[in-house]
């Protein structure tokens, strides 16, 4: 079953590029997309540009409103995903806890809605 690793944090939490605490952050995705990659149940997965650069569209009595920013103000935004195709909740649980953020942030896990074709 695919689920989805949604993963939060607060931006003004997160190191920083060039940051000493950086480099091994990265380094601990790196080796987390790799595990992953070698058990086969990565199905996707890519880090988002800083929520500054994020554009909302709503849809309100027919008209269209374009809003810089995000949708709602919230302390922790959304970073970056993973989607996986595990065997059941408790391993894709056991996969958001090695997620790094996780120690700082939070990872929200949710399936995937299989819709019926016609």
């Amino acid at each position: 079953m695919q689920y989805l690793l949604l993963i939060y944090s607060a931006e003004s939490l997160d190191p920083k590029p060039g940051s000493e605490e950086f480099g091994p952050l990265m380094n601990d995705y790196y080796k987390f997309t790799q595990e992953v990659k070698e058990r086969g149940i990565l199905e996707a997965g890519q880090p988002l540009e800083n929520v500054s650069t994020a554009t909302t569209v709503r849809v309100r009595n027919g008209k269209t409103q374009i809003v810089d920013g995000p949708f709602a103000e919230t302390k922790e935004v959304l970073g970056g995903y993973y989607l996986l195709n595990c065997e059941n909740l408790d391993e894709a649980l056991e996969c958001a806890a090695k997620i790094p953020t996780a120690k700082y942030g939070s990872i929200e896990v949710r399936p995937i809605m299989i819709l019926p074709r016609d």
